[in-house]
């Protein structure tokens, strides 16, 4: 059975793919990842704040809207209270790719080009075998419009993409206006992988204290069913790869986002929930169930079940939300 992918030019010998999370910080951990399966490993996220706290063109974004009011800066953990520095995060990603022999890819979070120029170079210089750009940016400024929204993830790319060689994802939101038209315009910068979708954590209230609290909520397999439609939808429009993230715990979850075009499913929650062990649950399970279906290959069920594939297209547009209401049915 032929399990392997190509995601962003890269190789890879099956398409499952930890995501950017803690489990990243411990070399045992990745490791451990490896010999459950991983096909490759997206590092934790260097943020620009560790880069460039100071810097005028982030401090312009980070005041924006709320954010403007003093007590927000009180949210901005201590330097040395955050991932390890960028000089370590370099020495890491050494290290694994000296510990591994799979694909490492490093990620950046942040929303200026500022510092990710230089360490975008320093990440590459370090052996990473591609980059992951995460812009984590939330528009509280009623005067900004679209476009220069959307300007801020193309420019980014675009500048990354013209400082290193290595292949470069882009890790997007699902709250665009036209979600299909940033992916054409991604595609057309150059990316070379669309990451599908970044989670934005929610603060919640604590009514007792009359405070705003962060909180993080683990992804449930239901979560998967927006990347799944968009992916579905794009497939075969955009020359870039596509990785499936968030709503993947499951070998059914994996399966879905390949037939609806996914080249890679990046997972995160489950891992946390279950360790590194649970990607060999998946991998095995998912081997026995394309057996069981006669499945070759991943290439012969990739994009199967695509919006191009499908007897009914429309299923993925509005006609589908009209069919849903309609068939619902109260049983109380």
């Amino acid at each position: 059975m032929d399990l392997t992918t190509t995601y962003m030019g890269l190789q890879l010998k099956n398409p499952l793919v930890p995501s950017a999370s803690p489990l990243s910080k411990d070399l045992g951990n990745i490791k451990r990842m490896e010999d459950a399966g991983a096909a490759a490993v997206v590092m934790y996220s260097l943020f620009e704040e560790q880069i460039v706290h100071e810097q005028r063109e982030l401090d312009h974004f980070l005041s924006q809207g709320t954010e403007s009011f003093q007590e927000a800066m009180s949210y901005f953990p201590e330097t040395a209270d955050y991932n390890l520095g960028p000089d370590e995060y370099l020495e890491h990603i050494r290290a694994a790719k000296a510990a591994t022999n799979i694909p490492i890819i490093g990620s950046l979070n942040g929303v200026s080009a500022g510092g990710w120029l230089e360490y975008a170079k320093k990440i590459e210089e370090a052996g990473a075998d591609g980059l992951e750009l995460n812009v984590y940016y939330i528009p509280t400024n009623a005067n900004y419009k679209s476009d220069e929204i959307e300007s801020i993830y193309v420019d980014d790319l675009r500048r990354v993409k013209d400082a290193i060689k290595i292949p470069v994802a882009m890790k997007l939101s699902p709250y665009f206006s036209t979600m299909a038209n940033m992916a054409k315009k991604l595609d057309e910068a150059g990316a070379d992988a669309l990451v599908m979708f970044n989670r934005f954590y929610q603060p919640d209230f604590d009514l007792e204290q009359l405070e705003v609290v962060p909180a993080v909520n683990l992804s449930t397999s239901s979560e998967g069913r927006l990347p799944l439609r968009w992916i579905a939808i794009l497939y075969g429009n955009i020359k870039a790869s596509m990785a499936a993230t968030t709503g993947v715990h499951t070998h059914l979850d994996a399966l879905k986002m390949l037939m609806a075009g996914a080249d890679v499913t990046m997972m995160c929650s489950a891992l946390l929930e279950k360790g590194p062990q649970h990607l060999g649950v998946v991998l095995n399970d998912l081997q026995r169930w394309m057996e069981e279906k006669e499945y070759v290959s991943i290439a012969q069920m990739k994009g199967s079940m695509s919006q191009r594939s499908v007897a009914e297209p429309a299923a993925f547009e509005r006609a589908n939300y009209m069919k849903a209401l309609n068939s619902w049915k109260v049983t109380v």
